[in-house]
Order: structure tokens, then sequence, then C-alpha cells
């Protein structure tokens, strides 16, 4: 009879402990449940807030070319070595300094010329001369002047330089200023757009979950989103740009 006692209330312990454990586990999935509820994309408050600035570049490259021949390379070079003084005597004559200027070493080229028999059969190719080529680039903070510079080189090819002039690249060297104002913007206008949403839908806003920074693109001023590229775009070709960044924010919603 005592061995029988035992037994049952063994039987009602255990019984007692899997219905604990049971309650336990349930209160616990509740929680989790109720915390996935909270964060989930799908239940949470997510915004992307944007910031686009105008900007003025305070840089600007421009590149030139010039090329010379000459049966010889010794005669090609000192046609290309005439013309380097040219082109440097100038530009500093409009303006450019001496450190703003800089000459890439001459590239040197054999010229061939094909001959042909009186039928139009392929004879032999044979050595015609050579052909010299230099490139000479402008780096300069004085945007007005180097701009002008390069819209006219008229003088230039008038005293015989075969002269190329290449469109200007325009840089901003403060464009770490630029980007961190935007970052700052884009957030603030996302947790605006957060706020707003809480305020509609009656929840309050929780714990930051993430934030995601967009990639930057830097284009045209008043090209348009057109230019936007997926991985940033970068616009050098003109001086007046607009700089834009997003910024994604996930709040808990409580």
């Amino acid at each position: 009879m005592e061995s029988k006692n035992r037994n049952g209330l063994t039987a009602i312990v255990i019984a007692l402990i899997a219905a604990v454990t049971v309650i336990a586990s349930v209160l616990i999935f509740t929680k989790e449940f109720v915390g996935y509820k909270k964060t989930a994309n799908g239940s949470g408050l997510s915004a992307t807030g944007s910031a686009s600035s105008d900007f003025e570049s305070d840089l600007i490259v421009w590149r030139g070319s010039f090329s010379a021949s000459g049966s010889t390379t010794k005669e090609a070079y000192e046609v290309i070595k005439r013309d380097t003084e040219l082109v440097r005597d100038y530009l500093l004559e409009n303006g450019v300094l001496e450190d703003e200027l800089v000459f890439s070493s001459v590239d040197i080229r054999q010229r061939y010329r094909t001959e042909y028999d009186e039928n139009g059969n392929y004879v032999r190719d044979y050595l015609d001369g050579y052909d010299l080529d230099q490139n000479v680039t402008v780096t300069s903070n004085d945007v007005d002047k180097v701009e002008g510079i390069s819209r006219d080189i008229t003088k230039l090819i008038e005293s015989g330089v075969e002269f190329s002039s290449y469109s200007p690249e325009y840089y901003c060297t403060k464009l770490d200023e630029v980007k961190l104002e935007l970052i700052q913007k884009a957030t603030d206008n996302a947790r605006q757009r957060i706020d707003i949403m809480a305020e509609g839908t009656g929840c309050r806003v929780g714990k930051l979950l993430s934030a995601n920074l967009g990639v930057f693109q830097i284009t045209a001023k008043n090209s348009g989103s057109g230019e936007y590229t997926y991985d940033g775009a970068f616009d050098t070709s003109s001086r007046h740009k607009t700089a834009n960044i997003t910024v994604r924010l996930n709040y808990a919603a409580e």
C-alpha cells in the first residue's frame, strides 16, 4: 500500500513538472514571437531618407596632347622638344604656374609603309619614319583660368604645334565634408519619416535595429536621376554638381 502511494506521488510530481515545462515553453515562445513581431521587417518601422546638395568644383584637371613626326628619331625628337617649349611658354604666359604643369614622357612609335607591285600584290612593309607623342596635364584650383585656356588654343595651333585639347575634369577637394553633411541630413529625414509612421499607426518607436547607407550619386547639376548607377555615380565632366545619398533605418515597433 505504501509502495502504491509512493508511485502515485511520483506520478503527480512528474505531471506537475511536465505542466510547468509546457507553461514555461509557451511563455518563452510567446515572448519570442512577440519580440519577433516587433522586430520583423514586416511589423517594424522602416523608412528610407534622402538628401541632396548642390556644390561647385574647386579643382580642375585639363589634359592636352601633341605629336611630331620625322624620318629619324632624332629629327622627330627635335620637333617634339621644340613643341614642348612652345606649349610650356604658351601656358605660362596665360597664367598657369610651373608647379601646375606636368609633361609626360615621350611615346615613340615606328611608322611603316606597305609596298605593292604594279599588279597590286603585296611586296613588303618598310620603315617610313617615327611618330612621337607627348601629353601635358594642368591641375589647378583656378578653375576659371584653366577653363579659358582649354577653350582657346588657337594661338598654340597657329604656332605649328599639332595640339589636341581634351575636355576638362572637375573635382571637389572638400567632398568628404559634403558627404558627412548629406549623411546627417538623410538620417534625420529617415527618422522624421519613422516618427510620422509611428504617429499614424498609433505605436511607439522602439530600438534601432539596423541602419544602411546607400551609395553616393554625384551627377551634373540638373541632370536628373537618370544618371544614377547601381554602384554610385561620380561625374567629372561638370563644374556644377549635385550629390545625393540615401539612408535606410529600421526600428522596432512597440
